[in-house]
């Protein structure tokens, strides 16, 4: 009997297979290939714009926190003024130019132009 028939089927069964898998690792490697540049932006948008975004929102909170009566500060509409009062989400300042009292929020001010010794109190 002839069967070299059933070797050359199973030889074309392998190969075929073996293609398949082929076509498989190399349709996965593609679309890792295709996310590879997708993950590498979200990665550099988080820390060149994100991250940074979030460090400065943490010190501006702070620098609010720590305002002390007396302090000179720049409000974000450009006025000059020292701090008079505090209050829980507000500020009493006087201003420089002719000693006017006003009460701003806190998120309004821009900058404390007063410089605290931190070294000093630890």
């Amino acid at each position: 009997m002839n069967f070299n028939w059933l070797l050359l089927d199973a030889a074309a069964d392998a190969t075929s297979s073996t293609a398949s898998e082929a076509a498989q690792a190399g349709g996965w490697q593609s679309m890792l290939m295709t996310a590879l540049p997708l993950v590498i932006m979200v990665a550099a948008m988080y820390f060149f714009i994100i991250r940074p975004q979030k460090k400065k929102e943490k010190e501006e909170k702070k620098m609010r926190e720590n305002l002390q009566v007396g302090d000179e500060i720049l409000t974000i509409g450009g006025i000059y003024g020292r701090v008079i009062s505090l209050k829980e989400d507000s500020i009493v300042i006087e201003s420089k130019s002719d000693h006017s009292k006003m009460t701003i929020a806190r998120w309004a001010m821009q900058q404390n132009l007063t410089v605290h010794d931190d070294t000093a109190t630890k």
